[in-house]
């Protein structure tokens, strides 16, 4: 039988109500010091041209415990059609058949496998799948007291999406910007 002492009811009860409060809004949790976390932004930069973006339409259902981060775990998704370069015409055509394929492939989706704590934050290893091609990710986080902000470095020929035809200049480097509330 489990017995639920009355404090570690209400953290429960607690942790649970902000879980529900996160599936209604679609935002991450954060538990610990801080309350909740907003999206602010994802951008990214395409490092050979220097062409820079963001993409949006979050979706999410991660927990993080700053406390226990191998406790949190981070999954979530991005609409490839929310994608914006600031050029209306490479948007289209990056998001046709040759590159990303927004018919067939309409999200780009990440899991992670493993949450770790740094000196200053948090790294999270997960699976990035993107046009259909799954490879691992590292996202490096660090907290302040505004949020989380983390870095990622990916190439997109990696995904079936090549832009160029050298690995080198798919590179893109992705930041993911969080608030607490």
């Amino acid at each position: 039988m489990f017995e639920l002492t009355q404090g570690r009811y209400q953290y429960y009860s607690m942790r649970i109500r902000i879980y529900i409060l996160f599936l209604l809004t679609g935002l991450p949790v954060i538990s610990g010091a801080q309350d909740n976390l907003v999206l602010k932004e994802i951008s990214f930069i395409f490092d050979y041209k220097e062409v820079s973006g963001t993409i949006g339409d979050f979706r999410s259902s991660s927990i993080v415990d700053v406390d226990e981060p191998k406790n949190s775990y981070f999954e979530g998704s991005v609409s490839v059609a929310s994608l914006k370069t600031g050029n209306f015409l490479r948007d289209w055509a990056i998001k046709g058949r040759k590159y990303f394929n927004e018919d067939q492939y309409p999200r780009i989706l990440f899991r992670s496998t493993e949450v770790s704590s740094t000196a200053d934050g948090l790294k999270v290893t997960g699976l990035l799948t993107m046009k259909g091609n799954t490879n691992p990710l590292v996202i490096h986080f660090k907290m302040n007291e505004a949020g989380l902000i983390g870095q990622a470095e990916l190439f997109t020929s990696d995904y079936g999406i090549s832009i160029k035809k050298e690995r080198a200049e798919n590179k893109v480097l992705v930041t993911l910007e969080f608030q607490t509330e």
